[in-house]
């Protein structure tokens, strides 16, 4: 199948993660010199081996798309460390930085994820703790927008088609995929591929998703008061 290729802007995109994540903050202090990266690749010892955990398979990000500085630990995060069991873009061999054009359906999407996790793993009631990052997208994707062939990619229940085509991307070296959102019929999605087609990343707001033990009944602002 064969899908346009879109100019996507989105000032800014919604992405929300686990408060715990991202583990690293390596991204934010290291010289941005990428001969520093293949040298922290090549040091052994117990420090040198914490350092490497932390950055993650970088190796698998091009010279050319590593960022920097303030900001990009999120990005780098999401390149550099996730689920080997894949996602709906990803065969678990890449990283991919899924993001939203609303903060509403970026709740959406990672409220049915976060259900289906804690109901498989029989989690007792709490709070989970969401943070918001907010970056400006600005690439061209490919456009599975409005595309009647593009549906079996978005199944709800099977990744299968979609990582079929994520690989291809990956390994023609795409900026990424925008799609209509699996579980916001009105909203929008995209599953980047490359470091620079985002910018400017800055937190937005914390949520919570109250987990009943079956639901997440309601989900809330956190504030810090005092």
């Amino acid at each position: 199948m064969t899908f346009p290729i879109s100019k996507v802007t989105w000032h800014p995109s919604y992405r929300i993660i686990p408060s715990r994540f991202p583990p690293i903050d390596l991204f934010e202090g290291v010289n941005s010199n990428p001969d520093d990266w293949d040298l922290l690749n090549e040091l052994e010892g117990e420090t040198s081996a914490r350092l490497r955990e932390e950055a993650g398979a970088i190796h698998l990000v091009r010279d050319d798309d590593r960022r920097y500085g303030p900001g990009w630990t999120p990005v780098m995060a999401a390149f550099c460390h996730f689920p080997k069991t894949g996602s709906r873009f990803s065969d678990g061999t890449f990283g991919a930085y899924y993001c939203a054009l609303t903060e509403a359906t970026a709740i959406a999407e990672t409220v049915y994820h976060a259900e289906r996790f804690m109901g498989e793993s029989n989690e007792p009631p709490m709070m989970l703790q969401q943070r918001v990052y907010l970056s400006d997208l600005s690439g061209q994707l490919i456009d599975l927008r409005e595309q009647d062939t593009a549906q079996p990619l978005l199944t709800p229940d099977s990744w299968a088609a979609g990582q079929t085509l994520g690989r291809k991307a990956w390994e023609e070296q795409a900026d990424g995929i925008v799609y209509q959102s699996v579980r916001d019929p009105e909203g929008e999605c995209a599953a980047v591929l490359r470091p620079p087609v985002l910018s400017a990343t800055r937190q937005g707001r914390h949520l919570g998703y109250d987990w009943d033990g079956q639901r997440i009944r309601h989900v809330y602002e956190l504030t810090v008061l005092c």
